[in-house]
């Protein structure tokens, strides 16, 4: 018995793989900007109500609630411009272009193909760009291209029930936002009776060498502002 208790235990490999090119590249990058950037996330519970009305007048137009919210995230990025940049060599640039990456999940690992100049165009355009820069990464056709020139990236876990999670910042851009499900909150109405409000929570990393906490929190705060009006961008 003592000579088995001295035993390492068995290890019995089901599969061992090497990672691909994506794969190692993606290790690398986030592996990078997890040592480099200072990681801070803010989080924010957001009345999603008028983002679901939005979303139902586009029902028949090919258009989702995230492209709605990428309206709401470029008018919330030209309040708050410092958000809308990359730093690098220990200078932050910031940049007029609201090019805003969308992290998709495929078979390859996650990618983030590119929407420019969000901020330039009408729910209909941004949804047709959304879907065709996607669709490429999704069946391996995109190019390089699709993937650079992003000022800051959108990510959405909401699908799969998620409630809050801490995203890593796609270097060397300085945030991400992270999107989760959207859930019933119970509401006191004041007279006895409770109202169930939509509510999501949205998450915000920031690196906290270029951007302050207080800061976050004000970008959250526009950001429910645009949300709570989210009609107007349909």
């Amino acid at each position: 018995m003592t000579e088995e208790l001295n035993e390492s235990p068995r290890l019995t490999v089901v599969e061992s793989q090497s990672l691909d090119q994506t794969r190692r590249t993606i290790a690398r990058r986030l592996g990078e900007s997890y040592r480099d950037a200072v990681h801070v996330t803010v989080s924010r519970a957001i009345d999603v109500r008028a983002l679901l009305e939005a979303r139902a007048q586009l029902s028949d137009r090919n258009g989702s609630l995230v492209d709605v919210l990428l309206l709401a995230v470029a008018d919330t990025l030209t309040a708050h411009p410092r958000f809308n940049a990359t730093f690098e060599d220990e200078t932050l640039t910031i940049y007029e272009e609201h090019n805003i990456a969308i992290a998709v999940d495929t078979e390859a690992g996650l990618l983030a193909p590119v929407i420019p100049a969000v901020s330039t165009v009408d729910v209909d355009t941004l949804a047709q760009m959304r879907r065709t820069r996607t669709d490429r990464v999704i069946a391996g056709e995109h190019t390089l291209g699709d993937l650079r020139g992003g000022t800051i990236t959108v990510t959405n876990l909401g699908p799969l029930g998620v409630d809050t999670f801490s995203p890593i910042i796609n270097p060397p851009q300085v945030a991400i936002i992270g999107l989760n499900r959207i859930r019933d909150r119970a509401t006191p109405t004041g007279d006895g009776a409770v109202e169930f409000v939509k509510e999501m929570t949205i998450d915000l990393t920031f690196d906290h060498r270029v951007i302050d906490g207080a800061d976050a929190a004000r970008f959250l705060e526009t950001l429910d502002s645009h949300l709570a009006n989210a009609e107007g961008y349909v």
